[in-house]
């Protein structure tokens, strides 16, 4: 039973596309020779245990990863229901993030790359030489999960973005969560109405957006500065770093998850 639950494990998880459980019923009975009987009770218990779920998009049931318990999403970084306990490690940051409505729960890989891309700009010691209270922006801050993990790596004050109030009294509640209050803003303002130049700026947007954003980041990023991007399909990537190698950004890390990309360039 433990092969066939860590096979069903790993073909939610790296499946590109969105499987239900009679889909993955016949892929794996096919795939490990074994009664399809024995695949259903390997999916009920890792829905059991919480770490799958069944979604609903359009009249359809889906199978998906859990984040309704501590999920690891990068090498430091946990996420977990506020309500649900976590012994940490010595080096874990761990975020309490309350499920709803707004985008950055965890679930969707861009928010997972966009964490770890943080968490290779703020591990790099060079990063905090010869700086003092570094400020942040989080452009489309949704549930605010970029800007808390930014603030708990070291970022002094961070300014979150939002244009939707939902995602804005979302952010504030996570923000409260986290006791991070005095250290993170929440805000409806346009990212083009800023003016104030950041050391880390994070954005999870779609590559139409980015690619309009792209002179502004540059505007506002500070000479040793760096920003992390996701929300861009694995094709887009030649384009936009284009983009930004033409505003004088040089790429110092990519990541791919499924279809998405996660990048980190440096001004």
């Amino acid at each position: 039973m433990s092969v066939i639950r860590e096979a069903v494990r790993k073909a939610v998880s790296k499946s590109r596309k969105k499987l239900t459980q009679g889909e993955l019923e016949k892929i794996l009975s096919q795939k490990l020779s074994a009664p399809r009987i024995a695949v259903k009770t390997a999916i009920r218990s890792l829905v059991a245990d919480r770490e799958l779920t069944y979604t609903y998009h359009y009249g359809c049931s889906f199978l998906e990863k859990s984040f309704n318990k501590p999920t690891r999403i990068s090498n430091r970084v946990v996420l977990k229901p506020p309500d649900i306990q976590y012994k940490a490690a010595s080096d874990d940051i761990v975020v309490n993030i309350q499920p709803g409505a707004a985008f950055g729960s965890g679930e969707h890989p861009t928010t997972r790359l966009a964490v770890r891309g943080i968490e290779q700009v703020l591990s790099r010691s060079e990063f905090f030489q010869d700086k003092k209270d570094l400020h942040g922006l989080d452009i489309g801050t949704g549930s605010g999960v970029l800007a808390i993990v930014a603030a708990m790596l070291g970022i002094r004050q961070v300014v979150g973005l939002d244009i939707d109030p939902c995602a804005r009294a979302e952010a504030l509640k996570n923000v409260h969560l986290n006791n991070l209050d005095n250290r993170i803003e929440i805000h409806d303002r346009n990212a083009e109405n800023i003016n104030t130049k950041f050391a880390l700026i994070t954005a999870n947007l779609r590559y139409p957006t980015l690619k309009r954003l792209c002179p502004l980041l540059a505007k506002i990023t500070e000479t040793g500065g760096a920003v992390v991007v996701s929300g861009v399909k694995a094709d887009e990537v030649f384009n936009l770093l284009q983009m930004f190698n033409e505003m004088n950004f040089k790429c110092t890390w990519k990541e791919f998850e499924e279809d998405w990309a996660g990048l980190v360039v440096d001004c």
